[in-house]
């Protein structure tokens, strides 16, 4: 098994110094984003990396990752990174079984929220395509409107992606898509 890359864990955020192993980060899956480049245009970056919570317990818990915190450089568990993805996020445990599920389904998964979503999905990533998706989480037993569905087909259509609602059951542990079609009456 490859060596598992350090990651350091600071507040909110988990950081790649090593700029080698955060541009194998990326190259391995779009992970994270290269501190100060936006859109990089080539997979390697002299620069930190910094990932967010959701990815960083996805990329610990396949082993990909070990996360150090503190001064003394302490291992973090899987499960303290849980703990506070799950302060700081709405939903964690719903919105992180959909994330998991679309990564392991060999899909790039980014924050939707410049899209007024959960996430952006590509197929191929950043930089190489617009996300064809735009993913929003909900419970099974929320209630969403016909003007709310309609803002979203509206914004999707404008933006030139699909509108997906992703309704996760914890409990079975499966996901329903429920991917809109929108067309002219």
């Amino acid at each position: 098994m490859p060596k598992k890359i350090r990651v350091e864990f600071i507040e909110n955020f988990l950081i790649v110094w090593d700029s080698a192993d955060g541009s194998e980060l990326y190259k391995m899956g779009f992970y994270g984003k290269p501190l100060g480049i936006s859109k990089p245009k080539i997979p390697e970056f002299n620069v930190p990396l910094i990932l967010d919570l959701m990815e960083g317990l996805y990329l610990a818990e396949k082993g990909i990752i070990t996360v150090y915190e503190g001064h003394e450089k302490r291992k973090t568990s899987i499960k303290k990174l849980r703990q506070r993805a799950r302060q700081l996020y709405e939903e964690f445990e719903e919105k992180y079984a959909v994330y998991r599920d679309l990564r392991d389904n060999g899909l790039i998964v980014t924050p939707g929220i410049k899209f007024g979503c959960d996430f952006a999905v590509y197929k191929h990533g950043p930089g190489v395509e617009h996300a064809p998706y735009m993913v929003s989480v909900k419970r099974a037993e929320a209630e969403i409107t016909a003007t709310e569905i309609v803002k979203a087909g509206r914004l999707a259509t404008t933006v030139r992606k699909r509108f997906i609602i992703a309704v996760p059951d914890l409990e079975k542990e499966k996901i329903r898509y429920l991917i809109f079609k929108w067309f002219k009456a």
